[in-house]
């Protein structure tokens, strides 16, 4: 599947938000395999006649795939007018992931921005499956509103068996969760760094002073993990698109520890 795409059809269609939908894809046809993908990863979804996007997964399974899926361009925009039943060809999986071998043993904290949020999902989907391999995880999740809050039923199973630390930046008088920007939230923690890791995936902004912040509790840049999954286009390299100063986001990442992309530009 790196070089070649392959048939999967859509078996489950769930709206998340205004033009954000959650697709579960199986493999189309008799003749399935397991699927081998971690979390951070992404795969190259394409509709003939349309086009392709670099899409992250959101899930952890050996049987099905799972994409959040927001309608910002012609790809994206045509893939969530889809409904169960309809194909999709996948190629990949691509790239680097979160590194949940080497985490072992550590506590986790989960940072996470709007739609930043869904390459996040797999993470905790492998923890959900592997509880037992680390401490304390704890989650930060910041919404610009209610609406626009993913993942409503993933939010209460998480709530009872993580710390769950749920904002958005604005709301109603009338609405009874936490209002404030996730960064805040994380200052507030008072977390220290012992035995922690930080993996963060949120808008570019976010993501720069969510660093900020994790610099004040006494984090270390090794101890922090980011994904620049939005600069990505071909997946293998060759468009140059997702260049860094000599990094490529989509062959080199999207997942990469801070420390070794520090002072990139944005």
């Amino acid at each position: 599947m790196l070089f070649s795409a392959t048939p999967f059809k859509i078996v489950k269609k769930e709206k998340q938000a205004d033009k954000t939908y959650l697709l579960r894809l199986e493999q189309a046809g008799k003749k399935k395999t397991r699927l081998s993908y971690k979390p951070g990863e992404f795969y190259e979804a394409s509709i003939p006649g349309i086009g392709e996007a670099p899409i992250s997964v959101c899930s952890y399974s050996r049987d099905f795939i799972e994409f959040n899926i927001r309608g910002v361009g012609d790809v994206t925009n045509k893939l969530i007018e889809l409904e169960t039943g309809d194909r999709i060809w996948l190629r990949g999986p691509y790239g680097t992931s979160y590194p949940m071998e080497e985490l072992k043993g550590n506590s986790l904290v989960i940072i996470g921005g709007g739609t930043g949020v869904a390459p996040l999902r797999g993470v905790l989907k492998y923890l959900e499956k592997y509880r037992a391999e680390n401490d304390r995880v704890h989650l930060f999740f910041g919404f610009r509103n209610p609406d626009e809050t993913l993942f409503k039923d993933d939010m209460k199973q998480w709530d009872r068996i993580f710390d769950l630390n749920l904002t958005v930046d604005k709301a109603d008088k009338g609405y009874k969760g936490r209002v404030g920007l996730v960064t805040q939230i994380v200052e507030k923690s008072g977390l220290d760094n012992k035995n922690k890791v930080a993996l963060v995936c949120g808008p570019p902004i976010m993501m720069k002073f969510t660093i900020k912040t994790l610099e004040k509790l006494g984090f270390n840049h090794d101890q922090i993990f980011l994904s620049f999954e939005r600069r990505m286009k071909c997946g293998v390299g060759m468009c140059g698109h997702c260049m860094i100063s000599g990094f490529y986001v989509c062959k080199d990442g999207p997942v990469f520890r801070y420390d070794k992309v520090r002072g990139l530009p944005e």
